[in-house]
């Protein structure tokens, strides 16, 4: 029989530290967005260049893009974590140290994290950009060059831009899984916001309701990001003359009332 004593939800615990988080906290949930933010942008830079390598008339070139893609996408993100932070150490190929650029101070656990969410992350942007570029009419790149454009220039004008709009919504489900995705950073020491609430636990013993409030911060993020996300998708149909119907909840309700009453022979 399990015993149920000492067992009890804390509300005031919960709700202070949803409402006014301590300082660690605020600390670990900044690590999580420019954790996210910095590892999807240079992500994104090097999945271009990958997803171009793809495309290479090159077959080596093609090769080394497949092979970089297949590595990173067949091993897990936390394997990959303890490699690059514990592994380059063990092996003396490089050791994290803490980085001063400026005032600021960037941890050498932080540098580790960045480098493998970004590692990781461009391996799926590669992808994602190389589909989207294949969206794009062939024609495209067939009438640019006909202006005189060179096949570079032609690709950075016409037929990027293009397949901006290709890209943004599978990107947003990518940064929304990345910035999740930090709070494996935990284990090799990084104070995210898991890491803070695992902290918080161990001296509070108000377990359920620490990680039930770094759940609701998560929710919040991805659900901020998802908005901002809608907005961006949005001005790209209006920048490219795309109308999207709003949905019409009483029309919805209404055409299914109808399929009900038919299904139940009304």
């Amino acid at each position: 029989m399990i015993s149920t004593v000492g067992l009890h939800f804390d509300g005031r615990f919960f709700w202070t530290s949803l409402l006014h988080p301590s300082s660690a906290f605020l600390q670990g949930l900044w690590a999580t967005v420019y954790m996210s933010v910095v590892a999807q942008l240079l992500a994104t830079v090097l999945g271009l260049a990958l997803a171009l390598a793809r495309r290479s008339k090159v077959g080596v070139v093609r090769g080394v893009a497949w092979s970089y893609a297949w590595m990173m996408r067949g091993t897990p993100l936390l394997v990959q974590l303890a490699l690059v932070y514990f592994g380059l150490a063990a092996a003396g190929i490089y050791r994290f140290a803490n980085l001063t650029v400026g005032p600021v101070t960037i941890p050498g656990e932080v540098q580790a994290a960045i480098l493998t969410f970004t590692l990781n992350e461009a391996a799926y942007m590669g992808e994602i950009i190389r589909a989207a570029l294949a969206a794009v009419d062939p024609g495209q790149m067939e009438a640019a060059m006909s202006t005189g454009m060179t096949p570079s220039r032609a690709m950075r004008l016409v037929v990027v831009p293009q397949a901006v709009r290709f890209v943004i919504p599978p990107l947003g489900n990518d940064f929304n899984a990345l910035m999740k995705n930090t709070s494996l950073a935990s284990i090799i020491g990084v104070q995210e916001m898991f890491l803070v609430s695992e902290q918080v636990s161990s001296v509070t013993f108000n377990t359920f309701e620490i990680y039930l409030v770094a759940s609701l911060y998560y929710l919040g993020l991805t659900t901020v990001w998802s908005v901002i996300q809608a907005v961006i998708e949005r001005r790209i149909d209006r920048r490219w003359g795309i109308r999207r119907e709003p949905r019409r909840w009483s029309a919805t309700w209404s055409r299914r009332r109808t399929v009900l009453d038919v299904g139940l022979g009304a």
